[in-house]
């Protein structure tokens, strides 16, 4: 209860000031809309012509990119902003105050700058989402729609992980840039290609290093049922890997850090 009325008195704030500049908040609507749209026409162009990718057709396709720009909007519109000023902090010594507030800093970085900008990309998402499963052809059931669900909230719970966890390596560094820069080129490489088309060192890579491959892949695996027990017990493990090596390494860090007055 406590975490629950800090997290409404963060939003509270945060609509606020969004409010007090109102360019500030309805910008967001207009330019991730319209990045939403030309990502839909390069995903067109790319796709017009191609009949089938690995085992997946173009109702599949249309899927992943659905279900991997829904996982990015939930991820940029409730915790972006937030986790990605923690490197900042960390460099400017601003991370002082967050210590000595009587609530988890982690907690505090991840939901003091929620961007309601970003609502439309998950409203667009979801319309893909449907369109894609239209186009597929996939009977909706309550079963295949609860695990896909499932799949997609650990997924985004991952997506947050790796956020929060290369970032927390600038308790470390002395500049965080580069993998900042590792992280951005695996997410657009394994948004315009789903994991079902990696093998060898690129699926190693991308399934259990940088785990961008299965973020949106296992989904729709769900969905479609084409997911087998092995395949869904990897990817609840690679969750729960990442989840203690980041806890692991922000609680370490936290303890690493020197303040900027010391």
């Amino acid at each position: 209860m406590k975490y629950y009325r800090v997290f409404r008195a963060l939003l509270k704030l945060r609509f606020q000031n969004l409010m007090m500049f109102r360019l500030g908040f309805w910008g967001p609507f207009f330019v991730d809309g319209s990045l939403f749209a030309i990502q839909l026409f390069v995903f067109d162009a790319i796709y017009a012509n191609v009949e089938r990718i690995g085992s997946w057709g173009r109702g599949e396709m249309i899927l992943y990119i659905g279900t991997f720009s829904l996982i990015n909007a939930i991820n940029m519109t409730v915790y972006f902003f937030g986790v990605n000023g923690i490197v900042g902090k960390i460099k400017s010594g601003e991370m002082d105050l967050y210590l000595t507030r009587p609530v988890s800093p982690l907690f505090r970085l991840t939901f003091e700058c929620m961007n309601p900008g970003s609502l439309p990309l998950l409203i667009f998402s979801i319309c893909i989402i449907g369109y894609g499963a239209a186009t597929a052809g996939i009977l909706l059931s309550a079963g295949n729609v609860l695990t896909y669900l499932f799949f997609l909230g650990i997924m985004v719970l991952l997506y947050y992980e790796m956020e929060v966890l290369i970032r927390s390596l600038a308790f470390y560094l002395v500049s965080n840039a580069r993998m900042e820069q590792l992280e951005e080129a695996g997410i657009e490489l394994c948004m315009n290609m789903p994991g079902i088309v990696l093998y060898g060192i690129y699926k190693f890579l991308f399934y259990c290093i940088l785990p961008y491959g299965i973020m949106a892949t296992l989904p729709v695996q769900s969905l479609i049922g084409d997911m087998s027990r092995g395949t869904a017990a990897f990817g609840i493990a690679v969750v729960g890997v990442f989840s203690g090596i980041t806890a692991l390494v922000w609680r370490k860090g936290i303890r690493h850090y020197n303040s900027a007055s010391s």
